[in-house]
């Protein structure tokens, strides 16, 4: 027996050594999960640890770098593509070329089909549907911008573009110009004629889905007088459940298996896209959607043409949605639901935009609107009554917030349609243009 402990000895000693080896070869920073890392990827999370601190410690504690996903995964391009940096100070020894844009075709190398379903929805034309609307640039740049010599596209680059997004224009060396970047407006098109932009909802470098479950994701498009999107799920029940337990619930289960059980009630994610009972998670965030609510008139969804605003199936949308509901409450309770909601979309429609867009037509025929919409009542109220009020009811409604729907929506709309087709009847009956509160000739 004595002889055998020198040779446990030994060989515990040996073993020893070898494991401390071992880990002495392993770089430092396989210590904080990076690893599988090439010689290239490390050099950049190395110089970027210290020049941009923030960035490098979102994707350190990212499932991209658990999972061994690097800055170059993401960042490299071909050395002709436009979107490649070139004289970028620290950059010149580089042994790949590399760009600030990041295309939604990178995304889909790993997430094929999140990607191709966001092509299929109306987030994808957030942009590219603004574009051939002249109301609108005249909106933003001579009433707004005021026709400025330099800052008429001021409220463009600081509003609209940061939720619809712009087509961005990159210098000489590659970099984004700063009338289009930063953008994180969700339809932006890239200099190589993609579309789409995955870190407005999962924000970089972290990638969360968690933080993309959660409606303040939404919260930064879908806001404000004319979509209120945010304040209506605020003034619900389940918006109400939300804020005062969601701290508690459990955000980052796995694509496709966030359930009733990890929350107590549904946010924008869960109805719009999650997974729940048999429906599959999507990105096309039009698919559960049975009526248009944005526009001037409400429809029922039946197109395929993505640049369409019937974009959808609205008979299937409303089986899915209903499927999502019933996974928390009775058949009699979501019938009931979706039949209040739907009167009071036919409501708007048939109460107050027919009407009032009857009247802009016979008074467009008349010769007894001016020519600058915003400084004509009628047209003001015009706007107001589906932009805004209009806007408010119908999503109030159908998202279940009695205040948006009540008070913000069809208690100011029957204040509106009152005054407009009171102008109306003034202008019809008089034949000329009221002007602070006189009549003038329409032809002066």
């Amino acid at each position: 027996m004595k002889s055998i402990k020198p040779l446990v000895f030994l060989i515990t000693v040996l073993l020893i050594s070898v494991f401390l080896v071992s880990c002495a070869d392993k770089p430092a920073v396989a210590e904080e999960g990076e690893t599988n890392l090439t010689d290239a990827a490390r050099e950049c999370v190395e110089c970027h640890a210290t020049e941009t601190h923030g960035i490098v410690a979102d994707w350190d504690n990212s499932r991209h770098a658990e999972e061994g996903i690097s800055c170059i995964n993401c960042h490299e391009v071909d050395p002709d593509s436009p979107m490649a940096l070139s004289g970028v100070e620290g950059h010149e020894d580089l042994e790949v070329s590399v760009s600030m844009l990041i295309p939604p075709s990178v995304c889909g190398e790993c997430h094929e089909d999140q990607v191709a379903q966001f092509n299929a929805s109306g987030h994808y034309r957030a942009h590219i549907q603004r574009i051939p609307k002249a109301g609108l640039t005249a909106l933003v740049e001579v009433h707004e911008g005021q026709n400025h010599p330099e800052f008429k596209t001021a409220s463009d680059e600081t509003g609209c573009m940061l939720c619809h997004g712009t087509t961005l224009i990159v210098d000489e060396t590659g970099h984004p110009t700063a009338e289009t970047y930063p953008n994180p407006g969700i339809g932006s098109v890239y200099p190589n004629g993609e579309i789409g932009n995955c870190v407005v909802c999962h924000t970089r470098h972290a990638f969360e889905k968690a933080e993309a479950r959660k409606p303040q994701a939404c919260a930064s498009c879908h806001l404000g007088p004319d979509h209120p999107d945010i304040e209506i799920y605020e003034n619900t029940k389940h918006g109400q459940i939300y804020d005062t337990e969601g701290g508690d619930w459990i955000w980052d289960r796995p694509y496709g298996e966030w359930e009733p059980g990890d929350y107590r009630a549904p946010t924008c994610a869960t109805c719009h896209m999650s997974g729940i009972g048999d429906l599959e998670p999507t990105h096309n965030i039009t698919q559960r959607l049975y009526w248009n609510l944005w526009t001037p008139e409400s429809k029922v969804r039946n197109s395929d043409d993505v640049m369409s605003p019937w974009l959808g199936d609205g008979e299937a949308g409303r089986v899915e949605m209903m499927q999502v509901c019933s996974s928390c409450h009775s058949s009699s309770h979501t019938a009931g639901y979706f039949e209040s909601g739907d009167k009071a979309v036919k409501l708007y429609n048939e109460a107050y935009w027919l009407p009032v867009e009857a009247m802009r037509v016979e008074l467009a025929e008349a010769g007894l609107l001016k020519e600058n919409p915003w400084n004509d009542e009628f047209q003001i109220l015009h706007y107001y009554i589906w932009h805004h009020e209009g806007r408010r009811a119908r999503q109030g409604a159908m998202m279940g917030a009695p205040d948006w729907a009540h008070w913000h929506g069809f208690f100011q709309l029957q204040q509106k349609i009152y005054r407009a087709t009171e102008i109306y009847e003034l202008r019809m009956e008089n034949g000329v243009i009221e002007e602070f509160g006189t009549y003038v000739d329409k032809d002066e």
